[in-house]
Protein backbone atom coordinates (compact mmCIF):
# COMPACT_ATOMS: atom_id res chain seq x y z
CA UNK A 1 0.00 0.00 0.00
CA UNK A 2 1.67 3.37 -1.14
CA UNK A 3 0.32 6.38 1.70
CA UNK A 4 1.01 9.80 1.58
CA UNK A 5 0.18 13.22 -0.83
CA UNK A 6 -1.26 12.52 -3.67
CA UNK A 7 -1.61 14.92 -6.84
CA UNK A 8 -5.17 15.23 -7.69
CA UNK A 9 -4.68 14.08 -11.13
CA UNK A 10 -3.64 10.68 -9.73
CA UNK A 11 -6.10 10.30 -6.87
CA UNK A 12 -9.04 8.56 -8.61
CA UNK A 13 -9.78 4.94 -7.09
CA UNK A 14 -7.54 6.34 -3.81
CA UNK A 15 -8.56 5.85 -0.69
CA UNK A 16 -8.93 9.15 1.54
CA UNK A 17 -6.68 9.00 4.85
CA UNK A 18 -8.78 11.76 6.57
CA UNK A 19 -12.23 13.41 6.61
CA UNK A 20 -11.96 16.91 4.60
CA UNK A 21 -14.88 19.66 5.16
CA UNK A 22 -15.26 20.94 1.32
CA UNK A 23 -17.80 24.09 1.43
CA UNK A 24 -21.28 22.21 1.76
CA UNK A 25 -19.90 18.94 1.56
CA UNK A 26 -17.43 16.62 3.64
CA UNK A 27 -15.41 13.76 2.10
CA UNK A 28 -15.15 11.50 4.95
CA UNK A 29 -11.85 9.72 6.00
CA UNK A 30 -11.93 6.18 4.06
CA UNK A 31 -14.42 7.68 1.15
CA UNK A 32 -12.96 5.94 -2.45
CA UNK A 33 -12.37 8.70 -4.25
CA UNK A 34 -14.49 8.96 -7.81
CA UNK A 35 -14.75 11.67 -10.51
CA UNK A 36 -17.11 13.60 -8.02
CA UNK A 37 -14.42 13.31 -5.21
CA UNK A 38 -11.65 14.65 -7.12
CA UNK A 39 -13.53 17.77 -8.66
CA UNK A 40 -15.02 19.19 -5.43
CA UNK A 41 -11.15 18.93 -4.06
CA UNK A 42 -10.50 20.98 -7.35
CA UNK A 43 -13.47 22.95 -6.75
CA UNK A 44 -11.72 23.52 -3.21
CA UNK A 45 -8.48 24.83 -4.41
CA UNK A 46 -6.82 21.54 -3.64
CA UNK A 47 -3.42 20.54 -5.48
CA UNK A 48 -3.18 17.36 -3.68
CA UNK A 49 -4.60 15.27 -1.03
CA UNK A 50 -3.54 12.34 2.00
CA UNK A 51 -4.73 9.24 0.35
CA UNK A 52 -3.98 5.45 0.77
CA UNK A 53 -3.64 3.30 -2.71
CA UNK A 54 -3.58 -0.40 -2.77
CA UNK A 55 -0.75 -2.00 -4.57
CA UNK A 56 -1.22 -6.17 -5.94
CA UNK A 57 -1.82 -8.36 -3.41
CA UNK A 58 -2.83 -5.94 -0.89
CA UNK A 59 -6.63 -7.31 0.93
CA UNK A 60 -8.76 -4.08 1.48
CA UNK A 61 -9.70 -3.76 5.47
CA UNK A 62 -13.06 -5.09 5.69
CA UNK A 63 -12.30 -7.81 3.39
CA UNK A 64 -9.02 -8.54 5.70
CA UNK A 65 -11.02 -8.21 8.87
CA UNK A 66 -13.32 -10.76 7.42
CA UNK A 67 -11.24 -13.06 6.67
CA UNK A 68 -9.69 -13.24 10.21
CA UNK A 69 -12.84 -12.86 11.95
CA UNK A 70 -13.78 -16.11 9.95
CA UNK A 71 -10.77 -17.80 10.50
CA UNK A 72 -11.14 -17.05 14.53
CA UNK A 73 -15.55 -17.78 14.77
CA UNK A 74 -16.06 -21.20 15.84
CA UNK A 75 -19.39 -22.60 16.44
CA UNK A 76 -21.60 -20.65 18.86
CA UNK A 77 -19.78 -17.93 17.77
CA UNK A 78 -21.33 -15.23 14.97
CA UNK A 79 -19.75 -12.24 13.59
CA UNK A 80 -20.93 -8.95 12.24
CA UNK A 81 -20.51 -7.61 9.20
CA UNK A 82 -17.03 -5.84 8.50
CA UNK A 83 -16.73 -2.09 8.63
CA UNK A 84 -13.86 0.23 8.55
CA UNK A 85 -11.67 -2.66 9.07
CA UNK A 86 -13.44 -4.20 11.71
CA UNK A 87 -15.58 -7.17 12.60
CA UNK A 88 -17.06 -8.08 16.35
CA UNK A 89 -17.50 -11.75 17.59
CA UNK A 90 -20.76 -12.88 19.82
CA UNK A 91 -21.47 -15.31 21.81
CA UNK A 92 -25.29 -16.93 20.45
CA UNK A 93 -25.48 -19.01 24.04
CA UNK A 94 -24.78 -18.33 27.57
CA UNK A 95 -21.92 -19.96 28.56
CA UNK A 96 -17.92 -19.78 29.48
CA UNK A 97 -15.77 -18.21 27.25
CA UNK A 98 -12.05 -20.23 26.40
CA UNK A 99 -9.72 -18.99 25.11
CA UNK A 100 -6.04 -20.03 23.30
CA UNK A 101 -4.57 -17.18 24.54
CA UNK A 102 -0.88 -18.10 23.18
CA UNK A 103 -2.44 -18.21 19.51
CA UNK A 104 -4.02 -15.10 20.24
CA UNK A 105 -0.86 -13.65 21.38
CA UNK A 106 1.15 -15.19 18.13
CA UNK A 107 -1.83 -13.97 16.12
CA UNK A 108 -0.91 -10.41 17.51
CA UNK A 109 2.61 -10.78 16.66
CA UNK A 110 2.21 -11.41 13.05
CA UNK A 111 1.85 -8.20 11.81
CA UNK A 112 1.29 -4.57 13.37
CA UNK A 113 -1.61 -4.05 10.81
CA UNK A 114 -3.81 -6.93 12.22
CA UNK A 115 -5.34 -7.20 15.58
CA UNK A 116 -7.52 -9.45 18.04
CA UNK A 117 -8.77 -8.26 21.42
CA UNK A 118 -10.82 -10.63 23.56
CA UNK A 119 -12.17 -11.03 26.99
CA UNK A 120 -10.00 -12.39 29.81
CA UNK A 121 -9.84 -16.40 29.24
CA UNK A 122 -12.99 -17.91 31.06
CA UNK A 123 -15.66 -15.29 31.29
CA UNK A 124 -18.92 -15.77 31.82
CA UNK A 125 -20.93 -14.59 28.75
CA UNK A 126 -24.47 -14.06 28.02
CA UNK A 127 -25.68 -14.38 24.21
CA UNK A 128 -25.77 -11.62 22.40
CA UNK A 129 -22.28 -10.38 24.44
CA UNK A 130 -19.27 -9.60 22.58
CA UNK A 131 -16.90 -11.66 22.74
CA UNK A 132 -13.65 -10.43 21.05
CA UNK A 133 -13.05 -7.48 18.01
CA UNK A 134 -10.74 -8.25 15.23
CA UNK A 135 -9.77 -4.41 13.73
CA UNK A 136 -7.24 -3.66 10.69
CA UNK A 137 -4.99 -1.11 11.55
CA UNK A 138 -4.71 0.66 7.83
CA UNK A 139 -6.78 0.69 5.18
CA UNK A 140 -5.58 -2.72 3.40
CA UNK A 141 -2.90 -5.55 4.14
CA UNK A 142 -0.42 -7.59 2.62
CA UNK A 143 -1.60 -10.90 1.36
CA UNK A 144 0.84 -12.72 2.73
CA UNK A 145 0.36 -11.22 5.75
CA UNK A 146 -3.21 -11.80 5.94
CA UNK A 147 -2.40 -15.57 5.03
CA UNK A 148 0.06 -16.21 7.41
CA UNK A 149 -2.38 -15.00 10.17
CA UNK A 150 -5.00 -16.89 9.26
CA UNK A 151 -2.87 -20.17 9.36
CA UNK A 152 -1.65 -19.28 12.85
CA UNK A 153 -5.48 -18.94 13.63
CA UNK A 154 -6.12 -22.29 12.41
CA UNK A 155 -3.06 -24.10 13.71
CA UNK A 156 -4.87 -26.22 15.82
CA UNK A 157 -7.96 -28.42 15.68
CA UNK A 158 -9.34 -27.07 19.02
CA UNK A 159 -10.49 -23.52 17.93
CA UNK A 160 -8.86 -20.62 19.38
CA UNK A 161 -11.96 -18.94 20.62
CA UNK A 162 -14.57 -21.15 22.19
CA UNK A 163 -18.40 -20.94 23.96
CA UNK A 164 -19.05 -23.76 26.15
CA UNK A 165 -22.65 -23.79 27.10
CA UNK A 166 -23.97 -24.27 30.10
CA UNK A 167 -25.45 -27.20 31.19
CA UNK A 168 -29.03 -27.93 33.11
CA UNK A 169 -27.30 -29.81 35.91
CA UNK A 170 -28.66 -31.14 38.69
CA UNK A 171 -27.02 -29.82 41.99
CA UNK A 172 -27.01 -31.47 45.50
CA UNK A 173 -26.28 -29.66 48.64
CA UNK A 174 -25.33 -31.36 52.02
CA UNK A 175 -25.72 -28.89 54.53
CA UNK A 176 -24.19 -29.95 58.04
CA UNK A 177 -25.36 -28.57 60.95
CA UNK A 178 -23.71 -28.07 64.62
CA UNK A 179 -25.06 -26.86 68.05
CA UNK A 180 -25.04 -23.03 68.34
CA UNK A 181 -24.85 -22.13 64.39
CA UNK A 182 -27.64 -19.70 63.71
CA UNK A 183 -30.67 -20.55 61.22
CA UNK A 184 -29.71 -17.36 59.16
CA UNK A 185 -26.15 -18.91 58.31
CA UNK A 186 -27.03 -22.07 57.52
CA UNK A 187 -30.17 -19.61 55.03
CA UNK A 188 -27.49 -17.84 54.10
CA UNK A 189 -25.54 -21.09 52.11
CA UNK A 190 -28.80 -22.17 50.69
CA UNK A 191 -29.41 -18.86 49.57
CA UNK A 192 -26.32 -18.26 47.62
CA UNK A 193 -25.61 -21.35 46.55
CA UNK A 194 -28.98 -21.61 45.02
CA UNK A 195 -28.53 -17.99 43.19
CA UNK A 196 -25.13 -19.13 41.60
CA UNK A 197 -26.75 -22.99 40.61
CA UNK A 198 -29.96 -20.84 39.00
CA UNK A 199 -27.65 -18.13 37.26
CA UNK A 200 -25.89 -21.02 35.52
CA UNK A 201 -29.11 -22.57 34.42
CA UNK A 202 -28.69 -25.63 36.85
CA UNK A 203 -31.95 -26.64 39.35
CA UNK A 204 -31.18 -27.76 43.07
CA UNK A 205 -32.07 -30.58 44.38
CA UNK A 206 -33.95 -30.54 47.78
CA UNK A 207 -31.15 -29.69 50.77
CA UNK A 208 -29.53 -32.43 52.66
CA UNK A 209 -29.73 -31.32 56.31
CA UNK A 210 -27.28 -33.38 58.63
CA UNK A 211 -24.92 -33.66 61.61
CA UNK A 212 -21.70 -32.13 60.82
CA UNK A 213 -20.29 -35.49 60.86
CA UNK A 214 -18.31 -38.06 58.52
CA UNK A 215 -20.41 -40.71 58.47
CA UNK A 216 -23.89 -38.64 57.61
CA UNK A 217 -22.47 -36.27 55.62
CA UNK A 218 -21.65 -39.48 53.39
CA UNK A 219 -25.03 -40.98 53.40
CA UNK A 220 -26.28 -37.65 52.33
CA UNK A 221 -24.28 -37.51 49.64
CA UNK A 222 -25.56 -41.09 48.37
CA UNK A 223 -28.77 -39.92 48.84
CA UNK A 224 -28.21 -37.01 46.57
CA UNK A 225 -26.43 -38.81 43.91
CA UNK A 226 -29.55 -42.03 43.53
CA UNK A 227 -31.57 -38.43 43.21
CA UNK A 228 -29.65 -38.04 40.22
CA UNK A 229 -27.37 -34.90 41.46
CA UNK A 230 -24.37 -34.18 38.50
CA UNK A 231 -22.56 -31.86 40.95
CA UNK A 232 -22.51 -32.77 44.78
CA UNK A 233 -21.63 -29.95 47.20
CA UNK A 234 -20.73 -29.67 51.30
CA UNK A 235 -21.48 -26.96 52.86
CA UNK A 236 -20.03 -27.30 56.23
CA UNK A 237 -20.93 -25.82 59.61
CA UNK A 238 -17.52 -25.54 60.28
CA UNK A 239 -14.59 -24.81 58.19
CA UNK A 240 -12.61 -27.79 56.57
CA UNK A 241 -9.09 -27.20 57.32
CA UNK A 242 -7.68 -30.77 56.36
CA UNK A 243 -7.79 -33.39 53.97
CA UNK A 244 -8.90 -35.77 56.60
CA UNK A 245 -11.71 -32.98 57.70
CA UNK A 246 -15.44 -34.44 57.88
CA UNK A 247 -16.12 -32.93 54.24
CA UNK A 248 -12.82 -34.32 52.57
CA UNK A 249 -13.05 -37.94 54.75
CA UNK A 250 -16.83 -38.33 53.99
CA UNK A 251 -16.10 -37.84 50.29
CA UNK A 252 -13.61 -40.66 50.61
CA UNK A 253 -16.43 -42.71 52.44
CA UNK A 254 -19.05 -42.37 50.08
CA UNK A 255 -16.49 -44.12 47.37
CA UNK A 256 -15.11 -41.26 46.10
CA UNK A 257 -11.28 -39.64 46.02
CA UNK A 258 -10.41 -36.13 46.85
CA UNK A 259 -8.12 -34.71 44.16
CA UNK A 260 -6.88 -31.49 45.23
CA UNK A 261 -7.52 -29.37 48.80
CA UNK A 262 -6.91 -25.23 48.79
CA UNK A 263 -6.76 -23.11 45.71
CA UNK A 264 -4.69 -19.94 45.21
CA UNK A 265 -7.78 -17.97 45.28
CA UNK A 266 -8.68 -15.39 47.92
CA UNK A 267 -11.04 -15.49 48.89
CA UNK A 268 -11.74 -19.15 48.36
CA UNK A 269 -8.44 -20.72 49.69
CA UNK A 270 -10.16 -23.42 51.32
CA UNK A 271 -12.28 -25.09 48.69
CA UNK A 272 -11.69 -29.02 48.44
CA UNK A 273 -12.19 -30.65 45.13
CA UNK A 274 -13.04 -34.15 44.59
CA UNK A 275 -15.32 -36.78 42.68
CA UNK A 276 -17.46 -39.44 43.39
CA UNK A 277 -18.11 -42.45 40.58
CA UNK A 278 -17.04 -39.33 38.30
CA UNK A 279 -19.21 -37.03 39.59
CA UNK A 280 -17.64 -33.32 41.08
CA UNK A 281 -17.82 -32.71 44.88
CA UNK A 282 -16.82 -30.13 46.11
CA UNK A 283 -16.33 -29.21 49.82
CA UNK A 284 -17.46 -25.06 50.06
CA UNK A 285 -15.12 -22.64 51.58
CA UNK A 286 -17.03 -20.26 53.71
CA UNK A 287 -17.13 -17.13 51.88
CA UNK A 288 -19.30 -19.69 49.43
CA UNK A 289 -22.02 -18.09 52.17
CA UNK A 290 -21.62 -14.75 50.62
CA UNK A 291 -22.87 -13.85 47.23
CA UNK A 292 -19.56 -12.24 46.89
CA UNK A 293 -17.14 -13.36 44.27
CA UNK A 294 -14.63 -16.24 45.24
CA UNK A 295 -12.50 -19.02 44.02
CA UNK A 296 -16.11 -21.27 44.15
CA UNK A 297 -17.21 -19.40 41.35
CA UNK A 298 -14.52 -20.07 38.65
CA UNK A 299 -14.88 -23.60 39.35
CA UNK A 300 -18.73 -24.41 39.87
CA UNK A 301 -18.26 -21.75 36.06
CA UNK A 302 -16.27 -24.45 34.56
CA UNK A 303 -18.13 -27.37 36.04
CA UNK A 304 -22.02 -26.21 34.29
CA UNK A 305 -19.98 -25.47 30.95
CA UNK A 306 -18.69 -29.08 30.40
CA UNK A 307 -15.18 -29.13 31.55
CA UNK A 308 -13.21 -31.17 33.68
CA UNK A 309 -11.76 -29.06 36.50
CA UNK A 310 -8.18 -30.88 37.62
CA UNK A 311 -5.72 -30.13 40.50
CA UNK A 312 -3.58 -27.98 37.90
CA UNK A 313 -6.62 -25.99 36.66
CA UNK A 314 -6.53 -24.78 40.37
CA UNK A 315 -3.48 -24.27 41.45
CA UNK A 316 -3.15 -22.18 38.11
CA UNK A 317 -5.50 -19.84 39.13
CA UNK A 318 -3.34 -17.75 41.38
CA UNK A 319 -2.68 -14.88 38.70
CA UNK A 320 -5.65 -12.58 39.20
CA UNK A 321 -6.92 -14.69 42.17
CA UNK A 322 -6.75 -11.93 44.47
CA UNK A 323 -10.50 -11.40 44.51
CA UNK A 324 -10.83 -9.71 48.53
CA UNK A 325 -10.64 -5.93 47.46
CA UNK A 326 -13.01 -6.17 44.25
CA UNK A 327 -15.65 -4.04 44.65
CA UNK A 328 -18.60 -6.48 44.43
CA UNK A 329 -22.36 -6.15 44.62
CA UNK A 330 -22.86 -5.78 48.34
CA UNK A 331 -26.47 -7.13 48.80
CA UNK A 332 -28.09 -7.87 51.92
CA UNK A 333 -28.65 -11.27 52.30
CA UNK A 334 -32.86 -11.52 51.59
CA UNK A 335 -32.34 -10.18 48.35
CA UNK A 336 -29.19 -12.36 47.41
CA UNK A 337 -31.71 -14.87 45.75
CA UNK A 338 -32.93 -12.75 43.50
CA UNK A 339 -29.83 -11.70 42.08
CA UNK A 340 -26.98 -13.92 40.55
CA UNK A 341 -23.43 -13.53 42.13
CA UNK A 342 -21.33 -10.27 40.30
CA UNK A 343 -19.51 -12.45 37.91
CA UNK A 344 -22.25 -14.76 36.94
CA UNK A 345 -23.95 -11.38 35.34
CA UNK A 346 -22.92 -9.61 31.88
CA UNK A 347 -20.15 -6.83 31.88
CA UNK A 348 -22.88 -3.94 31.49
CA UNK A 349 -22.59 -2.58 27.90
CA UNK A 350 -22.84 0.59 26.40
CA UNK A 351 -26.10 2.31 27.80
CA UNK A 352 -28.36 2.77 24.82
CA UNK A 353 -31.94 4.19 25.23
CA UNK A 354 -34.31 4.59 23.18
CA UNK A 355 -37.22 7.48 22.60
CA UNK A 356 -40.37 6.72 20.27
CA UNK A 357 -41.60 9.68 19.12
CA UNK A 358 -45.05 9.45 18.98
CA UNK A 359 -46.30 12.48 19.89
CA UNK A 360 -47.53 13.94 16.55
CA UNK A 361 -50.88 15.12 14.98
CA UNK A 362 -51.02 12.97 12.19
CA UNK A 363 -52.07 15.89 9.77
CA UNK A 364 -52.07 13.74 6.63
CA UNK A 365 -54.07 11.21 7.85
CA UNK A 366 -56.54 13.08 10.09
CA UNK A 367 -59.01 12.65 11.35
CA UNK A 368 -57.17 9.39 11.52
CA UNK A 369 -54.09 9.09 13.99
CA UNK A 370 -51.68 6.86 12.16
CA UNK A 371 -49.97 5.47 15.53
CA UNK A 372 -52.97 3.72 16.61
CA UNK A 373 -54.09 2.35 13.18
CA UNK A 374 -54.26 -1.46 14.00
CA UNK A 375 -52.04 -3.67 11.30
CA UNK A 376 -53.67 -7.02 10.25
CA UNK A 377 -53.15 -8.68 13.05
CA UNK A 378 -54.81 -6.06 15.27
CA UNK A 379 -51.48 -4.17 16.40
CA UNK A 380 -51.31 -0.61 16.72
CA UNK A 381 -48.42 1.00 14.90
CA UNK A 382 -47.19 2.32 17.41
CA UNK A 383 -47.26 -0.73 19.53
CA UNK A 384 -45.40 -2.79 16.64
CA UNK A 385 -42.83 0.06 17.28
CA UNK A 386 -42.67 0.11 20.63
CA UNK A 387 -42.40 -4.11 20.55
CA UNK A 388 -39.36 -3.70 18.19
CA UNK A 389 -37.92 -1.31 20.88
CA UNK A 390 -38.16 -3.81 23.37
CA UNK A 391 -36.64 -6.55 21.64
CA UNK A 392 -33.44 -4.46 21.12
CA UNK A 393 -30.78 -3.94 24.05
CA UNK A 394 -32.03 -0.08 24.45
CA UNK A 395 -33.14 0.49 27.45
CA UNK A 396 -35.34 2.32 29.01
CA UNK A 397 -37.59 3.16 25.80
CA UNK A 398 -38.73 6.15 26.58
CA UNK A 399 -42.36 7.33 24.74
CA UNK A 400 -42.87 11.03 24.07
CA UNK A 401 -46.54 11.09 23.83
CA UNK A 402 -48.19 14.81 22.70
CA UNK A 403 -51.66 14.44 20.51
CA UNK A 404 -54.21 11.67 21.93
CA UNK A 405 -52.31 10.95 24.75
CA UNK A 406 -54.32 8.72 26.72
CA UNK A 407 -55.45 6.78 23.59
CA UNK A 408 -51.32 6.36 23.22
CA UNK A 409 -51.04 5.63 26.69
CA UNK A 410 -53.26 2.74 26.48
CA UNK A 411 -52.58 1.46 23.49
CA UNK A 412 -49.26 0.93 24.98
CA UNK A 413 -50.93 -0.23 28.37
CA UNK A 414 -48.69 -3.65 29.92
CA UNK A 415 -45.44 -2.78 28.48
CA UNK A 416 -42.54 -1.76 30.21
CA UNK A 417 -42.04 1.67 28.79
CA UNK A 418 -41.60 5.18 30.23
CA UNK A 419 -43.72 8.20 29.17
CA UNK A 420 -42.98 11.36 28.57
CA UNK A 421 -45.33 14.04 27.40
CA UNK A 422 -44.43 17.16 25.39
CA UNK A 423 -46.98 19.87 26.39
CA UNK A 424 -45.80 21.90 23.10
CA UNK A 425 -46.23 19.02 20.84
CA UNK A 426 -48.20 21.29 18.40
CA UNK A 427 -44.95 23.75 17.59
CA UNK A 428 -43.93 20.71 15.72
CA UNK A 429 -40.76 17.98 15.62
CA UNK A 430 -38.32 19.64 17.79
CA UNK A 431 -40.49 19.84 21.00
CA UNK A 432 -41.38 16.00 21.06
CA UNK A 433 -37.58 15.52 20.74
CA UNK A 434 -36.91 17.88 23.51
CA UNK A 435 -39.13 16.25 25.73
CA UNK A 436 -37.92 12.68 25.05
CA UNK A 437 -34.29 13.95 26.02
CA UNK A 438 -35.51 15.67 28.92
CA UNK A 439 -36.72 11.80 30.51
CA UNK A 440 -33.04 10.33 29.54
CA UNK A 441 -31.50 8.72 32.31
CA UNK A 442 -27.92 10.31 33.34
CA UNK A 443 -26.35 6.94 32.24
CA UNK A 444 -27.30 6.72 29.10
CA UNK A 445 -24.39 6.56 27.19
CA UNK A 446 -26.49 7.44 23.62
CA UNK A 447 -30.14 7.52 22.58
CA UNK A 448 -31.97 5.92 19.49
CA UNK A 449 -34.30 8.04 18.29
CA UNK A 450 -37.29 5.88 16.64
CA UNK A 451 -40.08 7.56 14.87
CA UNK A 452 -43.90 5.90 15.61
CA UNK A 453 -44.52 5.56 12.13
CA UNK A 454 -41.64 3.12 11.07
CA UNK A 455 -43.24 -0.41 12.48
CA UNK A 456 -40.62 -2.48 9.75
CA UNK A 457 -37.39 -1.37 12.00
CA UNK A 458 -37.05 -4.66 14.31
CA UNK A 459 -35.20 -5.44 17.16
CA UNK A 460 -31.62 -6.80 15.75
CA UNK A 461 -31.55 -3.64 13.00
CA UNK A 462 -31.83 -1.19 16.59
CA UNK A 463 -28.59 -3.92 17.79
CA UNK A 464 -26.45 -3.40 15.21
CA UNK A 465 -26.76 0.34 15.35
CA UNK A 466 -25.83 -0.08 18.93
CA UNK A 467 -22.72 -2.53 18.06
CA UNK A 468 -21.23 0.16 15.93
CA UNK A 469 -21.83 2.62 18.45
CA UNK A 470 -18.55 3.89 19.83
CA UNK A 471 -17.71 7.63 20.48
CA UNK A 472 -14.29 6.99 21.60
CA UNK A 473 -13.37 5.51 17.82
CA UNK A 474 -15.33 8.44 16.49
CA UNK A 475 -18.29 6.32 16.17
CA UNK A 476 -20.88 9.21 17.85
CA UNK A 477 -23.66 9.51 15.28
CA UNK A 478 -24.70 6.08 13.74
CA UNK A 479 -27.07 6.35 10.59
CA UNK A 480 -28.61 3.17 8.98
CA UNK A 481 -28.34 2.90 5.24
CA UNK A 482 -29.80 0.75 2.41
CA UNK A 483 -27.97 0.99 -0.99
CA UNK A 484 -26.46 4.60 0.16
CA UNK A 485 -29.71 6.00 1.18
CA UNK A 486 -29.27 7.21 4.94
CA UNK A 487 -32.57 6.26 6.91
CA UNK A 488 -33.88 6.06 10.65
CA UNK A 489 -33.61 5.80 13.71
CA UNK A 490 -30.38 7.26 14.48
CA UNK A 491 -28.59 6.88 17.21
CA UNK A 492 -26.79 9.75 19.10
CA UNK A 493 -24.49 10.20 21.96
CA UNK A 494 -25.27 12.11 24.45
CA UNK A 495 -22.40 14.47 24.15
CA UNK A 496 -24.50 16.42 21.50
CA UNK A 497 -27.77 17.16 24.16
CA UNK A 498 -26.82 20.26 24.57
CA UNK A 499 -26.78 21.28 20.52
CA UNK A 500 -30.06 19.31 20.65
CA UNK A 501 -31.67 21.36 23.13
CA UNK A 502 -31.14 24.61 20.81
CA UNK A 503 -33.62 23.12 18.06
CA UNK A 504 -36.69 24.62 17.21
CA UNK A 505 -39.50 24.64 15.12
CA UNK A 506 -40.53 21.19 13.14
CA UNK A 507 -36.99 19.38 12.07
CA UNK A 508 -35.33 17.13 14.68
CA UNK A 509 -31.38 16.56 15.18
CA UNK A 510 -30.45 15.26 11.87
CA UNK A 511 -29.04 18.37 10.08
CA UNK A 512 -26.40 18.44 12.70
CA UNK A 513 -25.03 15.59 11.00
CA UNK A 514 -23.56 17.87 8.81
CA UNK A 515 -21.82 19.41 11.31
CA UNK A 516 -19.91 16.85 12.80
CA UNK A 517 -20.29 14.37 9.63
CA UNK A 518 -16.41 13.33 11.17
CA UNK A 519 -18.17 11.84 13.84
CA UNK A 520 -20.71 10.08 12.08
CA UNK A 521 -20.78 6.17 11.00
CA UNK A 522 -22.84 4.59 8.29
CA UNK A 523 -24.40 0.73 9.06
CA UNK A 524 -25.72 -0.78 5.76
CA UNK A 525 -29.10 -2.96 6.16
CA UNK A 526 -30.14 -5.56 4.75
CA UNK A 527 -33.63 -4.32 3.71
CA UNK A 528 -35.13 -1.20 3.06
CA UNK A 529 -37.02 -0.53 6.43
CA UNK A 530 -34.76 2.26 7.97
CA UNK A 531 -36.24 3.79 5.07
CA UNK A 532 -40.41 3.41 5.12
CA UNK A 533 -42.08 5.18 6.81
CA UNK A 534 -46.11 4.55 6.66
CA UNK A 535 -47.95 8.30 7.06
CA UNK A 536 -50.82 7.69 4.50
CA UNK A 537 -54.01 5.75 4.00
CA UNK A 538 -52.27 4.04 0.83
CA UNK A 539 -49.66 3.65 3.03
CA UNK A 540 -50.80 1.61 5.86
CA UNK A 541 -52.85 -0.49 3.52
CA UNK A 542 -49.40 -2.26 2.49
CA UNK A 543 -47.74 -3.03 5.84
CA UNK A 544 -47.17 -6.08 6.35
CA UNK A 545 -48.12 -8.94 8.46
CA UNK A 546 -46.25 -8.44 11.84
CA UNK A 547 -44.41 -11.69 12.50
Amino acid sequence: MIFGPTPLEEAKGAILAHSLRLTGKVLKKGTVLDDAAVTALKDAGKREVITARLEAGDVPEDEAAERLAVALTAPYIARSRAATGRVNLFAETAGLLVIDAKRIDAVNAVDESLTVATLPNHTVVSAKEMLATIKVIPFAVPGRVLSVAEAVARAAAAPPLAIHPFRPLKVGLVLTELPGIKESVMEGAVEATSARVEALHGTMLPVERVRHEEGSVSEALSRLKRAGAEILLIAGASAVVDRRDVGPAAIVRAGGAVTHFGMPVDPGNLLCLGEIAGIPALVLPGCARSPKLNGFDWVLQRLFAGLKVKRTDITAMGVGGLLKEIEVRPLPREQAPRTPPATLAPRRARTVAAIVLAAGRSRRMAPLNKLLVADQQGVPMVARVVDNALASHARPIIVVTGHERDRVEEALSGRPVLFAHAEHYAEGLSASLKAGLAALPEDAEGFLVCLGDMPLVAGPMLDRLIAAFDPEEGRAIVMPTFRGKQGNPMLWSREFLPEMASITGDVGARHLVGTHADRMVEVEMADDAVLRDFDTTDALKGLPRNG
